[in-house]
């Protein structure tokens, strides 16, 4: 037999040659094989088309009336490798693998099929995919995709870069943290790492002033758009560094009463966690001297290598060296729409804790 390639479906036995399952295949990545099935049957379109079906019946169960969330969430719907998400009559799609990339005509026409889209956008621009030995890319694949889409979140419209924002346009897994967000609100409020205001517009609906930090000049300006486009006058976006602008905040005396933190992954690897836990304590302690009594603080971490107990206790230390005393009011992650497979704990991954500062 020829050696496999990668991207292959493969029958795995254990050492008496007994059959356990199917399996995507691998040749360069660490994680050689991906379960398909514990059953001997054809992994081909009919399977993987059942499979989009019944990952999109969950989305349609959780939001019947809602056209934009998550559509499949890799191998947490039993497709490993493949993320699509949905806004309206466009998806937007990332084939992570191997074995996905290799089906990528296929798994569009499925998906064509089955939503009957207005376009199909391939987001597969990410690093991870050069652990597969497949460079990140960007393009077209189905109809015709715009610039920028809008789409409701609660009382606010926001807007997603499906071409070249970040992720696959917009940042679906905080969306019902974004509307937790507007329950919270009150007084003056800062979102930092604002980037097209999922947090921002939502504060912006019951606070007195919201202030929305966002590093990117593009981003910011996109930002400013989408408040107008919402009627907001109480919503000032600074671009700026979250890091020197908490900082310089603190320096200046100012507080605020309820404040946002949704920072990028600060941790790609195990190696970087201890750098991480300091990024995330330098910023929490920042917002902690901010805040007023009674303050509210939304932090979140997108980084899996920081887990929960380790994100508490890094929050207990921040509390503890700004002289806060602080009550966890909620512990939640990612909307409903990014399931966890309980065989896999890396498809649980973002944290986000509701903090109130009591002293």
């Amino acid at each position: 037999m020829p050696p496999l390639e990668g991207g292959e479906v493969v029958r795995v036995v254990d050492g008496r040659g007994w059959f356990m399952g199917k399996a995507f295949y691998s040749s360069r990545s660490k994680i050689a094989l991906r379960w398909m099935s514990f059953e001997d049957v054809e992994i081909g379109s009919e399977l993987l088309a059942g499979r989009i079906a019944q990952a999109d019946a969950l989305r349609r169960s959780l939001y019947p009336d809602e056209t934009t969330y998550r559509v499949v969430h890799g191998e947490a719907d039993l497709l490993p490798g493949l993320v699509v998400d949905r806004y309206g009559d466009v998806l937007s799609v990332q084939f992570l693998v191997q074995a996905t990339e290799a089906r990528k005509d296929l798994l569009a026409d499925l998906l064509v099929a089955h939503f009957k889209p207005r376009g199909v956008m391939d987001r597969s621009d990410v690093n991870v995919r050069t652990l597969e030995g497949l460079e990140p890319r960007r393009a077209v694949l189905r109809g015709d995709v715009p610039e920028r889409l809008e789409y409701a979140e609660g009382l606010v419209r926001v807007s997603a870069d499906v071409q070249t924002g970040q992720k696959t346009g917009a940042f679906l897994d905080q969306r019902e943290n974004h509307q937790l967000a507007a329950t919270y609100a009150r007084g003056e409020a800062l979102d930092c790492f604002s980037y097209l205001g999922g947090f921002a517009l939502q504060l912006a609906t019951r606070a007195t002033k919201v202030t929305a930090v966002e590093i990117s000049e593009p981003a910011s300006e996109a930002l400013r758009h989408i408040v107008q486009r919402n009627g907001f006058q109480n919503v000032e976006v600074v671009t700026a560094n979250a890091f020197d602008f908490l900082r310089d905040a603190v320096d200046e005396g100012r507080r605020f009463d309820t404040i946002v933190l949704d920072p990028p992954s600060f941790a790609k690897n195990k190696d970087a966690i201890e750098s991480a836990v300091r990024g995330y304590k330098e910023i929490n302690l920042r917002a902690l001297q901010l805040l007023t009594r009674g303050g509210i603080l939304m932090t979140a971490s997108c980084t899996y290598h920081v887990d929960e107990e380790r994100f508490e206790a890094m929050l207990a230390s921040a509390a503890a060296d700004a002289k806060r005393r602080v009550q966890i009011v909620e512990r939640r992650g990612a909307a409903r729409d990014h399931p966890v497979l309980t065989a896999l704990r890396e498809t649980r991954y973002l944290k986000f804790y509701v903090l109130r500062v009591v002293d």
